[in-house]
């Protein structure tokens, strides 16, 4: 899971990037980075850490130039080392950066190429870098020493989708040239185009969510389409083209679940409409089967599920609290890596207000539940508040699968719901009810803003992988690498080498001093 921007623009876009990047923090704690172009000369700057911890004002000052991209990450391939915070680089055949989103499915096919056949070397192992090579190779191939036009660029673009499987929304900059962008043929992971008309002119931006767009002052023009790939010049010229053959619409639905902002629109869908319609089927599932419940208040697990919860006690007309106080300096406990962590984290971000919860029978509203560590100890929270009955509800279906396209979620042996009846996973989060919501009724609630849009990917709560190309040898290594029992993490290297046409904002500072 991660969160890309990329601008260009009439004025130095720096600060746009920084604060793009605040905006996108919740796709990604791990790194973040940015880079920027200014002629044929790329300033980049990136580390581990959270946006406000990783850039300085020293840092600020020397991201020169127009145009860049900029990234947030959280890592669910590859390791947590600071060499494998994006933007990546390479040098040939042009100056290239390139920040992703998503993960590619065939990674170690394609770095067996990379040696083998396109006599490229890959330094880390990020599936982000091997994407980068590939695009690198295929822009190598179309231009055999051209001059460099933009029907290359999208040949170049074919060639990546041809290669790569799974899923990827991509930004990336080829040096004193333009900005490219562009979707998987199945649209897995969101991208959106925006514009601001200047009095210099139209300043365009690619990001991962719209909330972007509108704190940064730009209008969205729309989504980039599956398959399709954007490229605007460095004077602003815009331009596009569908590069993938028989390109079909499949969003991850766990966007609209948990991932996303509730401020976004993705793919013409409003997450905070799809979160209320998700509370009223929740409502109406309640009111069919659990009837029997006697419910005295109705209290969200902050934050994603509280317009879900909202909805549900309207629709049931119950009352509705806000009964745990969330503390705001603690990460998200679903990303967070190891499982104690997470469940130290948990009574640490949640504090219960004790006369919502003594004497009364509640209902808990979360969106998901993925390992059941959070659920378990929340609803101990409520009992030791003095809660008589402790009901607890989930915004979506059971989780059963990993998800292979970019969620970091862990092997089937981690996650509650596999191998468990909803009767077994009530028992194992000591509820006095269990309720889920429907698959379909997820579906229908996501779609009903778009109803242009089929499939969505519902792999973590069905086991369908939209691509096509996984099976249980695939899961079984991507298991043992994600497990909270695998190996630990490389260590950390916080040197990266630069070539001499990419100046990092450290040596640039020694340079002008």
């Amino acid at each position: 899971m991660c969160g890309i921007i990329g601008v260009v623009g009439k004025r130095p876009v720096n600060q746009l990037l920084y604060d793009g990047l605040l905006v996108l923090q919740h796709r990604g704690q791990d790194a973040a980075g940015i880079v920027t172009c200014d002629g044929n000369t790329f300033f980049m700057h990136k580390n581990n850490g959270l946006v406000q911890d990783v850039f300085q004002t020293r840092h600020m000052r020397n991201l020169q130039g127009n145009a860049g991209i900029a990234h947030v990450r959280y890592p669910t391939a590859g390791s947590s080392s600071a060499a494998e915070a994006q933007p990546f680089y390479v040098n040939s055949p042009f100056g290239i950066v390139l920040g992703h989103n998503g993960n590619l499915t065939n990674s170690e096919q394609l770095k067996q190429e990379m040696f083998r056949q396109d006599l490229r070397h890959i330094n880390t192992s990020s599936d982000s870098e091997v994407l980068l090579n590939v695009l690198a190779h295929e822009i190598e191939q179309t231009a055999l020493n051209s001059v460099l036009d933009t029907d290359m660029i999208f040949e170049a673009v074919a060639g990546v989708h041809r290669r790569c499987k799974g899923a990827y929304a991509v930004v990336a900059m080829v040096a004193n040239f333009g900005l490219l962008a562009f979707r998987d043929p199945n649209g897995i992971r969101p991208l959106v185009i925006g514009k601001h008309e200047s009095a210099d002119g139209v300043e365009y931006i690619v990001a991962s969510e719209s909330v972007a767009l509108d704190v940064l002052g730009f209008k969205l023009v729309r989504d980039v389409a599956p398959g399709e790939a954007i490229f605007v010049d460095m004077d602003g010229n815009f331009y596009s083209r569908q590069c993938a053959k028989n390109a079909k619409l499949n969003p991850c639905i766990f966007e609209y679940v948990y991932l996303a902002r509730p401020d976004s629109v993705i793919d013409g869908i409003s997450v905070y409409q799809t979160r209320l319609l998700m509370g009223e089927s929740l409502a109406e599932k309640i009111h069919r089967e659990w009837r029997h419940l006697d419910i005295d208040v109705v209290i969200p697990i902050p934050d994603t599920s509280r317009p879900s919860a909202l909805q549900l006690a309207n629709a049931l007309n119950l009352t509705y609290r806000e009964g745990f106080i969330k503390n705001r300096y603690i990460g998200r406990t679903f990303i967070m890596p190891g499982q104690a962590l997470r469940k130290k984290s948990v009574r640490q971000k949640l504090n219960p207000i004790g006369m919502e919860f003594k004497d009364k029978n509640v209902l808990l509203v979360d969106d998901s539940i993925v390992r059941g560590t959070t659920s378990r100890q929340i609803v101990q929270m409520a009992r030791d508040a003095g809660a008589n009955q402790v009901y607890f509800a989930s915004a979506s279906p059971p989780v059963r699968f990993p998800n292979v396209y970019g969620i970091d979620m862990p092997s089937r042996d981690e996650l509650l719901a596999t191998g468990r009846t909803d009767e077994e996973i009530r028992l194992e989060i000591g509820a006095d009810a269990l309720i889920y919501q429907d698959l379909d009724a997820l579906v229908h609630d996501v779609r009903l803003s778009n109803p242009a849009i089929e499939d969505f990917d519902c792999s973590c709560f069905d086991g369908n992988y939209v691509t096509g190309d996984i099976n249980e040898t695939y899961l079984a290594r991507i298991e043992a690498a994600r497990s909270d029992g695998a190996n630990p993490d490389k260590p950390a290297n916080s040197s990266t080498q630069m070539d001499l046409n990419l100046v990092s904002s450290e040596e640039h500072e020694e340079e002008a001093a």
